[in-house]
Order: C-alpha cells, then structure tokens, then sequence
C-alpha cells in the first residue's frame, strides 16, 4: 500500500495523476487530502474530495488522528506528499504532528519507510530549503515538481507525467509515463 497525502499547495494536478496511475497498475493506496487542498482541486481541476475518493482504495480524513496509517503498525510501503506545502514540509521537518498527513510523515520515517515529499513552491527561503534538509538527513526524499524538457513535452499533460514518473521512480514502480534520456541529441 502506497499513502498518498494530497495538501493545499498549487499542483494538485500531480496527486491527483499519480493516484490515476496507481490505480490503473492496480496499486493499493491510502489518500489524505488536506482541508486547503479540497478548496484547489475544485478551483484548479474543477473536482471535488468525491473525485479523489474515487481513485483510492482507502480514504482518510485529515483530522483523524486515530487512523491506521497514523500507527506504526499499519502496514505501507511508502507515502508520497504530492503537493507538499511549506507547512507541512515544516511540521514533519521538526516533528509536528498535528493531522493525519503529518503523523503519517512521521510514522512512515520512524519506520524507516520511504517518504517521498513533492514540494511545490518558488522561490524558496533558506528555512525551507532547511526543513528540505531536515526531512533528506533523516532518509526522505525531496522531489520537487520541475519537470524536465529534454523529452520535448507538447502539453501540460505531459509535463505532469513527468513528475508522475519520477515519482513511480524513486518508489521501484516501473513506468512509461515519459521518454527517458538517451544521451542523444
């Protein structure tokens, strides 16, 4: 089982395509979206909570603190916060855990399970790229949504899938969702 965290930053779009993509695999996965996060994937994607529900094989509330995934015990493999605001990056950065999303974060790193958080903001300041730190000395992993170009992208779409792949990649989870690099040009 992969947790999914979906937070209130801009770029829902990559949650919501990852959560897509696993399904199709045939992947079991927990999603969180957080309260701000409701508010963008209806203003960017025009969806609402239903439609993310829909993608999961589980769902979680974002002030549950006595979910299964908030327990060490629950059995995942790895949770992905996709789009991960500053916020929360802070809060799992110095161990505040305070909702699901982050009381999952911090289970999945005391377990020593791999966490994968997609931040998505610019610029940044020092302190974020401090809690960025914070969150890589402790083994997780910091993928930030900048898609790359070299594949050429002719839509959005694909610049989304890209970040997806990326994604599927740090998790072991084979993919075609873009054109890898060759080394020619």
């Amino acid at each position: 089982m992969i947790v999914v965290a979906i937070t209130g930053a801009s770029g829902v779009v990559y949650g919501k395509r990852l959560l897509e993509v696993l399904k199709d695999i045939g992947k079991d996965t927990a999603v969180v979206v957080s309260d701000p996060a409701k508010i963008i994937l209806e203003y960017e994607l025009g969806i609402k909570e239903d439609g993310i529900k829909k993608l999961a094989t589980e769902y979680y509330y974002p002030d549950d603190l006595t979910s299964s995934i908030n327990s060490g015990s629950f059995q995942f493999d790895s949770m992905v916060i996709v789009p991960c605001t500053m916020k929360t990056l802070s809060a799992i950065a110095n161990g505040y855990a305070n909702n699901a999303v982050t009381r999952a974060a911090d289970v999945t790193l005391k377990e020593r399970r791999k966490l994968v958080i997609v931040p998505r903001e610019t610029p940044l300041r020092s302190v974020h790229l401090e809690n960025m730190l914070k969150v890589s000395n402790e083994g997780g992993i910091i993928l930030p949504a900048m898609p790359g170009f070299y594949h050429t992208p002719q839509s959005i779409e694909e610049l989304v899938d890209f970040i997806a792949g990326k994604i599927l990649d740090v998790l072991g989870i084979e993919n075609n969702l873009f054109e890898r690099w060759t080394g020619e040009i």
